[in-house]
């Protein structure tokens, strides 16, 4: 990590946010420490420079942190000690989750954490989109492949009017609350709770949120290339088109028939026999595929099947046509 101290402020919305690298969390891959409104928030980011050896998945996670320091209390009551996450924590994490997953290349199985904490709390903010926007920053200077930097805003409606980043005391009144996430072109993510709106405000405050937060993604951008940390250099592993070929050969009638399989546990029992045989059939000498890499195969076509019905417009395996929810 960069060990110069590099700050990077701008305005958003009514507030005035602040981004600092290189003084706290310096042996993190990336570390920022964003303050918006009295609230202060820490995010380190950690990346494995290689995949653990039979890796058949992308082991991202990520930890937000609420301590009643930030707010200056001590919890009350028997029990001094915080000990699990809170329901708030774990429904934070996933928002921050959500957006930044798809923004990892295809294939990346080196392991990632980022780890949220909240340093100072201000009672009347919530501080779930100052950590949403430091964990892009954090993850822009990291080093670790990440196709971003995103930008998130939470809109609320009251009168007629659109109110970005509304606080608790706006939210008690606002008809709206959501959150919207994304990159420079594209909304990634959207939550919200409402009270009953037409369609045309939703949309309105979806496309609102994504014009608000151009200067978050644009800030952030200006911040990494201040920083100046050039992304690992990654390829993603060459596919083995002759062993997708020839599993499509042997095994795809057999896959898309078990996937008109209306019953779930019939299905996975059908999938199960079809792994089963095509490992035992492909995977068999010591120059094979290992079986990890034969089911990942059988995955993708599974993908690729289930894909191709629902664009040849075919009901989906319960029945349910595309415009059925």
């Amino acid at each position: 990590m960069n060990m110069n101290i590099v700050q990077k402020s701008f305005k958003f919305g009514n507030s005035q946010i602040t981004f600092e690298t290189g003084r706290i969390a310096r042996q993190a891959h990336g570390a920022v420490l964003a303050s918006m409104d009295d609230t202060q928030v820490l995010v380190s980011i950690v990346g494995a420079k290689e995949a653990r050896e039979g890796q058949s998945f992308f082991p991202l996670s990520v930890d937000y942190i609420e301590k009643t320091y930030a707010a200056g209390k001590i919890p009350g009551g028997f029990l001094k000690r915080e000990g699990r996450p809170s329901e708030k924590e774990t429904l934070t994490s996933r928002l921050i989750d959500r957006p930044i997953r798809p923004l990892f290349p295809n294939g990346y199985m080196n392991e990632v954490q980022v780890m949220i904490q909240v340093i100072s709390a201000n009672k009347n903010v919530d501080p779930d989109m100052l950590a949403m926007i430091a964990t892009s920053a954090a993850l822009s200077i990291s080093g670790v492949p990440f196709k971003g930097p995103i930008g998130a805003a939470r809109v609320g409606y009251q009168d007629g009017n659109y109110i970005i980043n509304p606080t608790y005391s706006d939210l008690k009144t606002s008809d709206l609350d959501m959150v919207v996430a994304g990159t420079k072109d594209a909304v990634l993510m959207v939550e919200s709770e409402a009270n009953e709106l037409s369609e045309d405000v939703m949309l309105g405050a979806v496309m609102y949120a994504h014009q608000q937060f151009q200067v978050v993604i644009d800030s952030v951008a200006e911040f990494a290339k201040e920083v100046g940390v050039s992304p690992r250099e990654w390829e993603a592993p060459a596919e083995n088109e002759s062993l997708l070929s020839d599993i499509q050969s042997k095994f795809g009638d057999q896959i898309s028939a078990a996937y008109q399989t209306v019953d779930k546990m019939e299905r996975y029992e059908k999938m199960g026999q079809i792994k089963d045989t095509a490992i035992e059939e492909l995977g068999s000498n010591d120059d094979s595929p290992s079986s990890d890499e034969i089911k990942n195969y059988i995955k993708k076509i599974e993908k690729s099947t289930v894909r191709e019905r629902i664009l040849a417009g075919e009901p989906r395996i319960d029945g349910r046509d595309s415009s059925t929810v």
